[in-house]
């Protein structure tokens, strides 16, 4: 193999070197852009769940409080 095929293979296998480098880089980065991802998705359902828990309680009150009206209605109606 000539010096001049050896100075090529050489550059050949630099430039894959920092091509993987490069690219363990941009894995360990897109690795914590989804971990921090998750964890707001985690975040937003949490909230979520407790809007849907506040939205059960204020529907009962609202039943109630309707029931007791139609109750006062249907006193006054006699």
């Amino acid at each position: 193999m000539s010096v001049e095929n050896m100075e090529k293979l050489e550059l050949r296998v630099r430039k894959l070197l920092d091509l993987v480098v490069e690219l363990r880089q941009d894995k360990s980065q897109l690795e914590q852009e989804l971990a921090s991802t998750r964890e707001h998705l985690a975040k937003q359902q949490e909230m979520s769940e407790g809007w849907e828990d506040e939205r059960g309680t204020i529907r009962s009150k609202i039943e109630k409080v309707l029931g007791e009206l139609e109750f006062l209605d249907r006193s006054n109606d006699h």
